[in-house]
């Protein structure tokens, strides 16, 4: 038998989101999130799910603790640290935009533009392709699309910069066709255009395996870049065709008992193989964005409710004064089914709670029909 589907309540979702970001806020100053003094995706992800629980609720607090960590490590003419070497850096630019709009000041838009300025020196496949990172030489990997695309899009909706939305656009159409498994519909985590990587097969250069964080970057950022582009046609239709024949690939291997996702999507028949929080999280962001916007239909809110009610009762330890979100994997690289496998679990990783919380305000959003 599976688990209980029964609806959950409206206000149960904001009120888990919340708990998640006071755990993190009671636990660390917004200056000490891990790792200390790095602008990168890590706190990204989390302080952007913080951003939309701000945007619900109007609660301050959560808006002056993002502006905190963003003024610690942005001085008064916008200098900014950052690594220009991989698109990871650009993830947690995204909130320099509503940064910038609330308070109007400057600085933060000098920020944006040094982590654009970092785009055009990162290297490229022979397509135009990101390289992942300066360290891993011709490689594209799922995850990029989620660092770079959003910021991207940000960027050229609020200086008119047109091109880089035909540069996101083909970001995303190499990964379809260079990473889509026509077996399964799920894409590869990474691809590899010279195929001399340990774990690169020799005819195709991709990953052997489904790593489901990846997975799940990679239909966050198909939502959420369609919902910074809105109505006008910019090309972005196959976005549209993707998640709709993506996501009930996903939805195959959701796991009848639990309503979750394992930490290699397709083998959880495998003994070794476990139920992963942070995939199982971004699916259900994605699902129920995709409902919300009727790129999938109605029948899917069951999925998500069951992968809610999964993650709650699996993955979450709470009570009035404690929130603790388990089974999160660890920062991961490309590899093969053991090296995925035999990752740690982390309580309360960035990684995770960010995903936690953008999932429970999706399903809040959809259930109370926002």
């Amino acid at each position: 038998m599976g688990i209980t589907t029964e609806p959950i309540k409206i206000e149960t979702p904001l009120l888990m989101a919340e708990k998640a970001c006071q755990a993190l806020m009671n636990t660390f100053r917004a200056e000490e999130l891990p790792p200390v003094n790095w602008f990168h995706y890590h706190q990204g992800v989390f302080l952007y799910g913080m951003y939309r629980v701000w945007e619900a609720t109007g609660n301050e607090e959560y808006f002056n603790y993002i502006q905190a960590y963003f003024d610690h490590l942005i001085d008064e003419e916008g200098n900014v640290v950052f690594e220009r070497d991989q698109l990871d850096s650009t993830m947690a630019g995204i909130l320099l935009f509503p940064l910038y709009e609330k308070t109007k000041n400057p600085k933060y838009m000098i920020a944006a533009k040094k982590l654009r300025s970092a785009l055009d020196t990162i290297n490229r496949t022979s397509e135009n392709g990101f390289w992942h990172k300066e360290k891993y030489p011709y490689q594209m990997w799922l995850d990029g699309l989620f660092m770079g695309g959003p910021f991207m899009l940000l960027y050229s909706k609020h200086f008119q910069e047109e091109e880089l939305v035909q540069h996101v656009l083909l970001q995303e159409q190499l990964m379809r066709k260079h990473m889509t498994d026509s077996k399964t519909g799920l894409l590869f985590h990474a691809w590899d255009e010279k195929k001399v990587q340990p774990w690169a097969d020799s005819e195709t250069g991709c990953s052997p395996d489904f790593w489901g964080r990846s997975v799940g970057w990679y239909g966050a950022a198909l939502i959420d870049m369609l919902e910074i582009l809105g109505e006008k046609n910019r090309g972005q239709e196959a976005w549209i065709h993707s998640l709709q024949s993506f996501i009930p690939a996903i939805v195959k291997f959701q796991d009848e008992q639990t309503g979750l996702w394992y930490n290699v999507v397709d083998k959880g028949d495998r003994p070794d193989n476990w139920l992963e929080s942070s995939c199982s999280a971004l699916f259900l962001y994605f699902i129920a964005k995709a409902i919300k916007h009727g790129i999938v239909d109605e029948s899917y809110r069951e999925v998500c409710q069951k992968a809610y009610a999964g993650l709650l009762k699996h993955m979450v330890e709470t009570d009035d004064s404690s929130f603790t979100l388990k089974g999160i994997v660890i920062g991961t690289s490309a590899g093969t089914y053991d090296y995925y496998v035999s990752r740690p679990t982390s309580e309360n990783d960035l990684h995770g709670m960010g995903a936690f919380i953008l999932a429970s305000m999706a399903l809040y959003e959809l259930n109370n029909g926002k």
